[in-house]
């Protein structure tokens, strides 16, 4: 291991065009004042007896880089509670819990505050050894093993023990198990389980499972780590680097990371998806503990209810938040190191271990007589497949049982991520990486009608060094009267059956392409499941180059025959 100074480590995305990884380090500030609204409504089923719905409230949080001012709290009840309490929690917080026995038809609650969040991307140095030498009172729940933090389980501790084998700083540990995380989990919701063991198995999970993941490989060798709960808001933030920009979006809704213990730093906040030793001020932190499961007081929704009633409770909840000032400057710089796809960290001055990652194959080259003798008889589905389908996200919530009549709601981490596509001013294009020679049939992309009239197509660019090049073919029309407007997105098909156009091993772009006035979002998956990190690509409708890329990928799925 070797000393680099000023290291910084953040905005790794993934680049398979390239020879090497991206790893891209930025340096700037975020700042911003944000008024919070979240409003609840509550529709009382049959024969509840009891109702009781509970709040955190958010509070000041500061660290070497990302730093939270809560002010004006307020949270109100229509109708009034009969019985209101505050108590705060032993992991410190401060929890509201509203209790109702005469039960109305509905229940409104309006919580409101102002946020003044501040997110510095400068150098940091830290120089805390590992392993950890002992640690301080109050830390040892942090690093014990629970039912979705399995860090007691012989593979977590394995693994865990493998990438920080020889490793002498705490940030080396660190950054070598969350890159790990990175590489290796992909997002998809819901998913079939939320516990560590599950993303280790499966490769794949939503924010709670980057979280206990995390966590498990980082409690397994002595690093305290803690689970937060909050919100993300849907303010996009650009950074800026020698290729364009990268646009970065999360959904608007609750999400779930991690804090990791430096003694030399305190708590420093980690988003295991994209982010290390910070979180973007796009992030409201509420709550804290040792996992989701402990993590669920806000917003939580329990009631005493016959079980053979009629109706049970339903539950919609909208949370707005007004950007009264924003400030964002950051700049980005590539390395040649670094997992292969994205993560984000300010400037590190410390001992660290270079992570190099092996580029995958390029497709293989069919000389041009032997195409002419190919047989295209197997069916072929390939894309970025998995996403929420039919999901109405007005109402995502479920019901479990936690006892004889009685029953729970709590909140979950489904959010609404999608981009609104069909605009004069700005086109989006997504690349499929085909390692098959393919017949194309169709197209499908998974789309939400919100209004409006026209028609759709999609066009096929050829690459041009990473960006869409020459257009190589064009859909059927699809009249936007076919698209429902019932809640959810689902698979549009595109046809290309009249000329079925051959596509050799190689890199395509796909486009959403409109006439008259459509209003359709496309949905979107966090990360890059699929294609490169540069595979997501935008540019203004009267410029020629695609410089702007997109820290997501778009849900697509491509079908049609290829080869034995």
């Amino acid at each position: 291991m070797r000393k680099i100074p000023w290291l910084i480590l953040l905005l790794v995305f993934c680049w398979p065009e390239a020879a090497l990884s991206e790893n891209l380090t930025v340096r700037g500030q975020m700042g911003s004042s944000v008024q919070y609204e979240l409003r609840e409504q509550v529709t009382v089923g049959t024969g509840v007896q009891k109702l009781v719905l509970s709040f955190v409230i958010p509070e000041n949080f500061s660290s070497p880089t990302y730093n939270q001012a809560i002010a004006d709290f307020d949270l109100q009840f229509t109708p009034p509670p009969e019985d209101k309490k505050s108590v705060r929690d032993t992991r410190g917080n401060q929890i509201v819990t509203a209790s109702w026995m005469k039960l109305p038809d509905v229940i409104d609650v309006r919580m409101r505050f102002n946020a003044l969040n501040e997110t510095r991307l400068a150098a940091l140095e830290t120089r805390d050894p590992f392993p950890l030498a002992k640690l301080g009172p109050g830390l040892d729940d942090y690093l014990k093993a629970t039912q979705q933090v399995q860090a007691d389980d012989e593979r977590i501790i394995e693994l865990a023990r493998k990438l920080t084998k020889g490793l002498k700083t705490e940030f080396d540990a660190v950054q070598q198990i969350i890159s790990w995380v990175v590489d290796h989990v992909h997002y998809v919701t819901p998913p079939v389980r939320y516990d560590a063991l599950y993303s280790l198995d499966s490769g794949k999970g939503n924010c709670q499972n980057y979280s206990h993941l995390a966590a498990a490989l980082l409690r397994s060798v002595g690093i305290p780590v803690r689970i937060v709960n909050g919100v993300t808001l849907n303010e996009p933030f650009d950074v800026a680097w020698n290729k364009g920009v990268i646009t970065f979006k999360m959904g608007q809704g609750r999400h779930s990371w991690i804090e990791v213990w430096f003694p030399d730093l305190g708590w420093v906040p980690f988003d295991p998806q994209n982010t290390e030793l910070f979180v973007s001020n796009r992030f409201v932190r509420i709550e804290v503990g040792v996992d989701n499961k402990e993590t669920k007081n806000d917003g939580l929704l329990r009631w005493v209810q016959a079980r053979d009633s009629r109706t049970r409770p339903k539950l919609q909840e909208t949370i707005s938040a007004d950007f009264k000032s924003d400030l964002v400057r950051i700049q980005g710089e590539r390395q040649a190191y670094g997992p292969k796809n994205f993560l984000l960290c300010p400037d590190v001055k410390a001992a660290f271990k270079q992570i190099e990652v092996k580029p995958p194959p390029p497709p293989p080259v069919i000389p041009e007589p032997e195409r002419k003798e190919l047989r295209y008889e197997v069916p072929f589905v390939y894309g970025n497949i998995e996403f929420p389908e039919d999901v109405d996200f007005a109402f995502p919530r479920t019901t479990t049982a936690s006892g004889a009549d009685q029953f729970e709601m709590a909140r979950n981490f489904l959010v609404e991520t999608a981009e609104y596509v069909t605009t004069n001013l700005t086109q989006y294009a997504q690349v499929v990486v085909l390692e098959k020679p393919v017949k194309l049939g169709k197209i499908g992309l998974a789309l939400h009608k919100f209004g409006g009239e026209g028609w759709l197509w999609v066009d096929i660019f050829q690459d041009d060094r990473g960006k869409p090049g020459a257009p190589l073919a064009t859909s059927g029309l699809f009249n936007l009267d076919e698209l429902s407007l019932k809640p959810g997105y689902r698979w549009s098909d595109f046809d290309f059956s009249r000329d079925n156009p051959i596509l050799m091993p190689g890199s395509y772009w796909i486009a959403l392409g409109f006439t008259g006035s459509p209003i359709v979002n496309w949905f979107y998956t966090y990360g890059k499941p699929v294609g490169p990190p540069d595979g997501t690509r935008y540019k203004g409708v009267y410029q020629k180059d695609w410089s702007g890329a997109l820290g997501y990928e778009f849900n697509y799925r491509v079908t049609g025959l290829t080869v034995p």
